[in-house]
């Protein structure tokens, strides 16, 4: 390792609480490694499983920083409170411990404690925004943080967060095989077009209920198509799985699946939320999708997150209005139209296409440790 790189051999990154602020963290590891192989990466991430088994499977080291969301409302302002002084303690020794060099802040609850120990101890922050709308925590990080990256244009944060560098996409969410190699290894048939259902990392319920009443009431029109359907560790995947047995509808049905390169690669179409992480993923793999934003959030970001792709002629978004009657009435018939509309596909795939593959885990890379010699990665902003 080369004196220069000795003063900035640990980055600690922090973020977690879903597979949205994990995977980027991920692929900003992998970037880290691709420039300094022999660089120390600790991920502070939340103390829900999803954090420590995607962590795990990935073979990260992470310390668990018993954080919690602040909320006015009674129990959950009860839990931050009874967690906060836990996590000030846990994010200062894991910036005493890792003396690192620099702490990115990936958004959400665990990055703030983090963020504000490694201020504390002057060390260099920066602010990797993922939304198009900035959640608290990140508004609250950018007047605080030492700079400022966003994957998407966020007017919210100023002039500090440009123009938007790219989402991040690591190297397990990037399809490297052809598309009947993809269904192959997924047990899926590899002349069938193909589906793909998600919400995501933890799932998502609605989702599940659209695709399940599809599967019920229009198993005609999927003639042709087979069914990816994530469907979430939470949800009944035997129930599932019967229920599009039932309909006699060609399905591979699985809670979680990791190597998200192999699902998008798959897929001629997918129904999904509108995190960032999907966005990106969907955008990087050419994948036409349909997106029903999370609709308990009041400020609404997933469906901005996707305003770039559904203004370019790339992608659907319509409102997940809960009830799968009603999801069937909109979104339902969205996704007919185009798997009966090969044309209509044609033209997403193209518009996909056209649109720059740009890598924000690069643009991280370069604030991190120093732009390379030869012109060509994207320019941060600050």
């Amino acid at each position: 390792m080369s004196a220069g790189v000795a003063s900035r051999s640990t980055i600690v990154l922090a973020g977690g609480g879903t597979g949205g602020h994990i995977s980027p963290g991920l692929a900003i590891a992998e970037a880290l490694r691709g420039r300094e192989p022999n660089i120390r990466v600790v991920f502070a991430c939340s103390t829900r499983a999803i954090d420590r088994q995607m962590l795990e499977r990935a073979g990260e080291e992470f310390v668990a920083v018993p954080a919690e969301p602040i909320s006015l409302r009674p129990f959950r302002l009860w839990r931050f409170l009874r967690t906060a002084s836990a996590a000030r303690r846990t994010s200062r020794a894991v910036v005493r411990d890792g003396s690192p060099s620099w702490v990115v802040a990936l958004g959400g609850f665990v990055s703030v404690p983090v963020t504000l120990a490694a201020r504390s101890a002057g060390v260099p922050t920066l602010l990797f925004n993922l939304d198009a709308v900035p959640g608290r925590a990140n508004r609250f990080l950018a007047r605080r943080c030492t700079r400022l990256l966003s994957a998407v244009a966020a007017p919210r944060l100023g002039t500090r967060a440009g123009e938007g560098v790219g989402f991040p996409v690591r190297a397990i969410a990037r399809c490297a095989v052809t598309q009947a190699q993809a269904r192959s290894a997924l047990g899926l048939e590899p002349q069938l077009r193909t589906l793909l259902v998600t919400g995501a990392s933890q799932g998502a319920g609605s989702v599940n209920d659209l695709a399940l009443a599809l599967a019920a009431t229009k198993a005609r029109a999927l003639d042709g198509w087979q069914v990816l359907h994530l469907c979430g560790g939470s949800a009944d995947v035997t129930a599932i799985r019967a229920a599009y047995s039932a309909s006699s509808v060609s399905a591979v049905v699985l809670p979680f699946l990791h190597e998200m390169g192999l699902a998008w690669g798959a897929a001629d179409l997918a129904v999904t939320r509108g995190g960032a992480n999907s966005a990106g993923e969907a955008q990087f793999n050419r994948v036409p999708a349909v997106f029903l934003p999370y609709p308990w959030h009041r400020d609404q970001h997933q469906r901005a997150n996707v305003e770039h792709l559904v203004g370019a002629g790339a992608a659907r978004c319509c409102t997940d209005h809960i009830e799968a009657k009603s999801n069937l009435a909109e979104a339902g018939v969205e996704l007919l139209r185009l798997i009966a509309d090969s044309k209509a596909l044609a033209r997403m795939k193209s518009a996909l296409q056209a649109m720059p593959r740009a890598d924000g885990a690069q643009s991280v890379v370069n604030v991190l440790l120093g732009p390379r010699e030869a012109p060509g990665i994207l320019a941060t902003a600050g």
